[in-house]
């Protein structure tokens, strides 16, 4: 799931269809430029605005995303009360990438290159995989 431009998510997209071609990844976007950006990444599977976020938490074995995803009007407001209520409600395994411009920090977590965050993600998801 991204917003914006979807640069993180085209990212998270590429390294999870390269690493993991046999999963069905949904590229969910907060606006259309999101989702397509997301969808160059390797997809043909994607979805637009707030209700398919809020319909597919609730569905996929994973959560992966900037840390915004979890806020309600972060993204400039294209994270809405209910997409994050969702997000952060959904019964799965939520993989966040945190980024500076949501204006949280997590206490602990080591600054890292974005391809270390989307990497460690990867590693995550195929140990999910793996049960």
């Amino acid at each position: 799931m991204d917003g914006q431009g979807g640069g993180v998510g085209k990212l998270l997209v590429e390294a999870i269809t390269a690493a993991m071609p046999e999963a069905e990844v949904i590229a969910v976007g907060t606006n259309a430029t999101a989702t397509a950006n997301m969808m160059k990444g390797g997809t043909s599977l994607g979805a637009t605005g707030e209700n398919p976020v809020i319909y597919n938490a609730g569905r996929v074995d994973a959560i992966c995303g900037p840390m915004g995803i979890l806020m309600a009007n972060a993204m400039l407001g294209e994270i809405s009360p209910a997409m994050a209520t969702a997000v952060s409600g959904a019964d799965v395994p939520v993989f966040l990438i945190p980024m500076g411009k949501c204006n949280a920090k997590v206490a602990g977590a080591v600054e890292k290159k974005l391809a270390d965050y989307v990497k460690e993600i990867v590693d995550g998801l195929q140990k999910l995989e793996k049960r």
